[in-house]
């Protein structure tokens, strides 16, 4: 450098000399590339591409089970399966309309009961609690998803069946006594046990897997939004309404999805509390009923011909493929929604 510098007359060179010099010897050197590096990175994406292709595989496999199990039942009943209501094993006769209308009528009073319960709870831990209570709190609803199904459907057996009976069957049939539909709507026996029961014990096993979804995507919504709007005047629910579900409404939808994945594939606490009856003769929400988890649980291991088997599976199926049209819908909702917010953009 001293030989350079000495070379060097123009000011305005040995400027330049000295700043080359100086980021030459400021500049790290180059971190040497393993040479097994590449073939670590081939191995990770073929690791990658094995574990996706092992999911869609297991999938397949799954589907190709049931058809294969459940042909009998589909060579024999074919679509009538889905309308028929006669379920009997003595005279070898099948049809899963009582299963398919109980697993859908479950699930759908469990999320008319769970999505607002569930919404109100992570508007108020996000919003509204003070903060020494939002921890403990979300731990304890957090908590309910830990417990297991079948304590659910003891308790719902035991203790909030004959409340239910009691205190809301009995005055309701007084009340609607006489009136064509609402009193059909709450007639049977007063024992506590039927599809409204099954859908609320449902609603409070997966209002935790909703609320916390919920908690967690209200959370992530960016503070000077919502500021933003508190500073223009807006309220808490023109926040929530206009601002944060708008903002998150695909991982709300998520969160629903799962509520209602845990609703459809349910057994024991339905097994518990729903009656286990297979005949439809009435639409009474008080009236005992039947799943299809259920009746899997109840009948496979007895079912003694070939035909009674097959049925089941095929019930089994039916889950499967709406467990499949559920997920699809809910696919193609957030894909319009997420459309028309870039059309309005």
């Amino acid at each position: 450098m001293s030989s350079t510098l000495q070379a060097t007359k123009d000011p305005r060179d040995l400027d330049a000399v000295i700043s080359s010099s100086s980021s030459r010897q400021a500049q790290p050197p180059a971190p040497k590339r393993g040479g097994s590096a590449p073939f670590v990175d081939r191995l990770f994406a073929w690791a990658s591409r094995g574990a996706a292709l092992l999911t869609l595989g297991l999938l397949l496999a799954i589907l190709g089970s049931l058809l294969f199990g459940a042909w009998p039942a589909i060579s024999a009943y074919g679509l009538g399966f889905f309308t028929s209501s006669t379920w009997d094993p003595v005279a070898d006769q099948y049809g899963g309309l009582v299963m398919i209308y109980g697993t859908l009528a479950t699930s759908f009073i469990a999320l008319l009961i769970a999505v607002p319960v569930s919404f109100g709870i992570a508007l108020f831990l996000t919003e509204l609690s003070p903060a020494w209570l939002k921890r403990p709190l979300g731990t304890a609803i957090e908590l309910l998803a830990a417990v297991p199904s079948i304590v659910y459907g003891m308790w719902g057996l035991l203790v909030f069946g004959p409340i239910l009976a009691e205190w809301v069957q009995q005055p309701l049939q007084g009340l609607f006594a006489g009136v064509p539909f609402l009193g059909t709507l709450v007639s049977g026996p007063p024992v506590g046990i039927g599809v409204l029961s099954a859908g609320i014990i449902l609603a409070i096993m997966i209002i935790p897997f909703i609320a916390s979804v919920m908690r967690d995507v209200f959370d992530v919504t960016p503070p000077m939004l919502k500021e933003s709007a508190y500073a223009l005047g807006s309220t808490t629910w023109e926040v929530m309404f206009k601002v944060v579900l708008p903002y998150t409404k695909g991982g709300v939808i998520g969160g629903i999805m799962l509520g209602l994945g845990r609703a459809l594939g349910e057994t024991m606490a339905v097994t518990f509390v729903i009656g286990n009856f297979n005949q439809l003769d009435s639409i009474s929400l008080f009236a005992p009923a039947n799943s299809i988890t259920s009746a899997l649980a109840n009948e496979f291991a007895e079912a003694a011909t070939e035909m009674h088997q097959a049925a089941l599976i095929y019930l089994g199926l039916v889950l499967f493929v709406i467990t499949f049209v559920v997920l699809t819908l809910s696919k193609l909702l957030l894909a319009r929604l997420q459309k028309n917010e870039g059309t309005k953009s």
